[in-house]
């Protein structure tokens, strides 16, 4: 039977999810009627006080943010049990590792409370409450006020609404500018410090496909872990301890094992770190020509370095586990966005948006007295900036952020001076006997020859990359070791108090200025952060800061009836969008899925990034998959979906109509790379693990059948037909609201 559907159907089936990806991470606290129509045409069950209330339990209260921005994820049980990516806790996991008993290497898996595994220096961090204090803040704002006077008093009054909003130290609060500074907000948080490893797959699982692999589909990665949150008998966050018990969450994410098809909706609720969406095409053109190739040029010689020695030392292989991941991650992101920045002409894109703002800015005598050089502006700060891009890059990342010792010795040798000088000789005692701790830390996952293999190349490179304004340490290196940076490193890594522990704690014991004067590992970073700090000054900041938040205010003026995301920045959003496949190139269609045939297809154990160990082979030849194949019999293992998220969204759960979790998200495709700066409806997909394979491999591979019961599992209703138009009246357009009043409610 024919549909017969209004005129007002078919504009939102245009601008909906089902063809197109949904632009913007949105504020978990403001989505609006546009917002929720659009959701709910595609198969949304659940209003928006079930996503987002400070009242009652609601989604936002099973979403946690790790490390203070660092991944997402999620309660899944009553017990405080939490799932994230297997790549989130691989710090975690492979400090706890040693070579007799590599967690990391062959998975773990706690059979009882009593084997779960403290995590040190582990924060997970809910979210009580957003607060719009746009008035507050902008309340201290005069026009007058340069952009330094400005910057100063925003920042008192940023310290004095946290101040007022944590309960006496009870919760943390950050305050948040949004838009480049024309609103903000308050994030309010309660963190816990008592976490526990409950499990982890081997590394053949969790990074199956290693570098490979990394930010492409189609995919077979089972990248997820598991974590728990103690709490003290009061459920409230303590320190470890033996008597905390596990935490008792508001919310938890029921688990729907009925899977996904083309067209299902989907949602991710995450701490999404940074996008760029409004950037100019003069910062397009500075990030393509300029800082990504030295960028990629310094990860990669330090990638080289490292693997230089892990392949020969397991030791140092597994301690150099998490930080070679890691970097390879932004290394490859960085070749990926160039690369999609230039196929896909984001400049051309951008420039069309410049010209449309200055063609508005130029129609009435107001605006043009308000925009008509905002772009001038923005376009001098990178005409003024750009000449230094490059030295300034290569400084920072073969320098302070370069081996490792660098930024230790900085951060070390600043917190020893500042101890110095204080008259009182038994504070100074405490003061430096309290820096044993960080000492011992460092060095934990720290190895001296490694990092003078890192110091050497990278330091190769800077010379010959970067011929003038060196750092003052390269005329030493020049003048006593005639440039042979092998020969001044072997002396600084023989001698040095900041590359040996022993030699390091014997000095805190008796510290000395003239002693940390002659160290050359102080010489060379002291001098490096000193010329970051000359790079600093040189970059006209103020201009690009105050360019910006008079472009972004404009855009959003002139466009009243669209409803700008803000770009991330660590505080929790939401996306949403459907399962979906896609066509990444002439004559090549993506299926939505994948499964364990394509896993064994992968198969060679004679790659390491390729390695399925016995038993999972045996699992998937056999079929062995218990409730979690697919209707077609198959074992499900990641699946694709037009969702808007960046880094910090890695472990977040992907969430269905009714607020169930259906798997976790990892990653982006390698054809939209350029996502974090200009979104690509077409391409932009987001990778995640299903949940069907991540149970599977818990039980069947893990033996961890106690954490599957642990679990609350649902099936799904009545999916929305995605190939029918939703019969949808839609709100009128949202428009920018002129007032900032402070309110609790969604609005």
């Amino acid at each position: 039977m024919k549909k017969i559907f209004k005129i007002t159907a078919i504009v939102f089936f245009m601008s909906s999810t089902f063809l197109n990806a949904n632009e913007g991470m949105w504020l978990v606290s403001l989505l609006n009627k546009m917002n929720e129509a659009e959701m709910k045409g595609i198969g949304l069950n659940l209003t928006k006080e079930e996503i987002y209330s400070i009242n009652n339990a609601s989604l936002k209260d099973a979403i946690v943010r790790l490390n203070y921005g660092m991944c997402t994820g999620e309660v899944v049980s009553n017990k405080g049990l939490i799932f994230t990516n297997h790549h989130c806790g691989y710090d975690a996991i492979q400090t706890l590792s040693t070579i007799d008993n590599n967690l990391l290497l062959n998975g773990f898996c706690a059979k009882s409370r009593n084997e779960e595994l403290p995590i040190n220096n582990f924060k997970i961090s809910f979210l009580v409450r957003i607060d719009n204090v746009t008035n507050d803040m902008l309340g201290v704002v005069k026009a007058e006020m340069t952009e330094a006077e400005r910057e100063k008093a925003l920042a008192a009054k940023s310290k004095e609404i946290a101040a007022a909003n944590n309960e006496n130290g009870k919760y943390e609060v950050e305050v948040k500018s949004f838009y480049y500074g024309n609103e903000y907000y308050i994030m309010v948080y309660q963190t816990f410090s008592d976490i526990r490893l409950v499990g982890n797959p081997p590394e053949s699982v969790g990074k199956f496909g290693g570098d490979t692999d990394n930010w492409m589909w189609p995919r077979h990665t089972g990248d997820f872990s598991m974590l728990r949150i103690y709490a003290d008998k009061n459920n409230e966050p303590a320190a470890y301890s033996k008597e905390n018990i596990p935490y008792t969450p508001k919310h938890f994410l029921p688990v729907n094992i009925d899977g996904l098809e083309q067209g299902d909706f989907t949602m991710i609720m995450g701490f999404p770190g940074r996008t760029s969406r409004y950037l100019t095409s003069y910062g397009i053109e500075q990030a393509v020509e300029i800082r990504n190739p030295a960028l990629i040029e310094c990860f990669g010689t330090k990638l080289d370095s490292w693997k230089s020695v892990m392949d020969k030392d397991p030791q140092v292989r597994l301690m150099y586990a998490a930080k070679y991941a890691s970097t390879a991650n932004t290394w490859k992101y960085y070749i990926g966005q160039t690369r999609g920045l230039k196929r896909l002409d984001v400049k051309s894109d951008k420039e069309k948006i410049e010209q449309d703002f200055n063609k508005w800015a130029a129609s009435s005598p107001e605006l043009k007295q308000k925009y008509a050089d905002v772009l001038k502006t923005v376009k001098e700060y990178y005409t003024e900036w750009d000449p230094f891009v490059k030295a300034s890059t290569y400084s920072s990342l073969t320098g302070i952020s370069g081996a490792e010792f660098m930024n230790f010795t900085s951060r070390m040798s600043e917190e020893i001076i500042q101890i110095l000088n204080k008259p009182d000789q038994t504070k100074r005692n405490e003061e430096l006997a309290s820096l044993l701790p960080e000492i011992e830390e460092y060095f934990k996952e720290y190895d001296a020859n490694t990092d003078k293999v890192v110091f050497v190349n990278l330091t190769n490179l800077y010379r010959e990359r970067i011929t003038t304004n060196r750092p003052t340490w390269h005329n030493l290196l020049d003048k006593k070791y005639k440039g042979n940076v092998n020969a001044y490193a072997t002396k600084l890594f023989e001698t040095s108090i900041f590359t040996d522990k022993n030699r390091l704690l014997e000095f805190v014991k008796k510290p000395n200025l003239k002693t940390l004067n002659k160290d050359l590992a102080f010489i060379a970073a002291s001098s490096s952060s000193l010329h970051a700090m000359n790079f600093r000054s040189l970059n006209p900041a103020q201009k690009f800061s105050k360019g910006m938040r008079t472009f972004v205010a404009g855009l959003r003026e002139m466009n009243p009836e669209k409803t700008y995301a803000p770009d991330a920045n660590s505080t929790m959003r939401l996306t949403y969008g459907v399962v979906h496949d896609y066509k990444p190139a002439d004559a090549v269609q993506y299926n939505y899925y994948t499964s364990a045939e394509g896993i064994m297809e992968k198969r060679d154990n004679n790659n390491p990034e390729f390695v399925v160990p016995d038993k999972l082979a045996s699992l998937i030849e056999n079929k062995d998959f218990g409730p979690y194949a697919n209707k077609k019999g198959e074992l499900p293992i990641c699946f694709i979906h037009n969702l808007d998220i960046t880094g910090g969204n890695s472990g977040s759960p992907v969430i269905d109509g009714d607020g169930n979790i259906v798997g976790i998200a990892f990653d982006g495709n390698w054809e939209a790379m350029s996502g974090d700066i200009a979104f690509e409806p077409n391409l932009q997909r987001t990778i995640s693990v299903d949940i069907r394979y991540v149970l599977f491999i818990i039980e069947k591979l893990m033996g961890g059948k106690n954490i599957v019961d642990e679990l609350k599992f649902v099936h799904k209703s009545t999916k929305v037909d995605p190939t029918v138009i939703p019969v949808i009246d839609l709100p009128a357009p949202v428009v920018n609201p002129k007032s900032n009043k402070n309110s609790k409610k969604i609005k």
